[in-house]
């Protein structure tokens, strides 16, 4: 039987940061946890399940004695920030009234949405909801990630695809996944897409090379192959 893990929770604390940094006493540790959970939850529900759909991937808390630190990373800093600043006020107030603290929000823009894995299983997820062909969609997916400099990626989507009466499971790899790799960057990114006949469950696995390296994006890094001279 094979012993599954997640390549975040894998090198969490090794290669990776923790997404929520801060120490609390014994007694203080559950409510601290609680609270956490409840501002991932809303962000989600607010900026990912319903309009404007703002493709926020990460949530990050940190806290000090006087407020909590939250950092969002989007792909669309645009649709969270609002005109003037006003959408990111409201998101604010709201957490602030959601754990009764004081609350410091700070937007971050993904550069490469086609390189993090939950950005591109939620995509992958959406678009199955609209009845789009599943096998079309990982391809798409993948030939993407690919050209945006990815070493390898492996999609993974399984339920009643296409409206099936069995469920079942299909897969797309392209490159290489070293998942036992301690120093590999793998990003992991897991959805679901609830279609009228069923949920289908969504997972990506993006390699993008070694920690420290950048991944360089597929255009800028083909060279021309040298042409070969003809027999005299």
């Amino acid at each position: 039987m094979g012993q599954k893990v997640n390549p975040i929770g894998f090198r969490t604390g090794i290669t990776l940061d923790w997404k929520s940094r801060w120490y609390a006493p014994k007694a203080a540790f559950g409510e601290f946890l609680i609270e956490d959970h409840r501002i991932r939850e809303y962000v989600d529900q607010k900026l990912n399940r319903q309009p404007p759909y703002a493709g926020v991937t990460k949530v990050e808390i940190e806290r000090t004695r006087n407020e909590v630190r939250v950092v969002l990373h989007t792909a669309r800093p645009g649709l969270v920030i609002g005109p003037k600043g006003a959408e990111v006020d409201k998101l604010r107030e709201a957490l602030e009234e959601l754990i009764d603290r004081k609350i410091s929000l700070n937007v971050v823009e993904i550069k490469n949405p086609d390189l993090d894995a939950q950005y591109v299983a939620e995509s992958i997820a959406e678009q199955l909801k609209k009845r789009g062909s599943f096998r079309r969609v990982m391809k798409m997916k993948c030939d993407a990630t690919m050209q945006a400099g990815a070493k390898g990626v492996r999609i993974i989507c399984s339920g009643r695809l296409g409206g099936a009466e069995m469920a079942r499971r299909e897969t797309q790899i392209r490159g290489s996944i070293p998942l036992q790799t301690l120093q590999a960057n793998v990003d992991y990114g897991v959805a679901t897409g609830n279609t009228t006949y069923g949920s289908i469950g969504v997972k990506v696995w993006i390699y993008r090379g070694v920690f420290g390296e950048e991944p360089v994006p597929a255009e800028s890094r083909d060279t021309p192959r040298p042409r070969r001279r003809g027999r005299l």
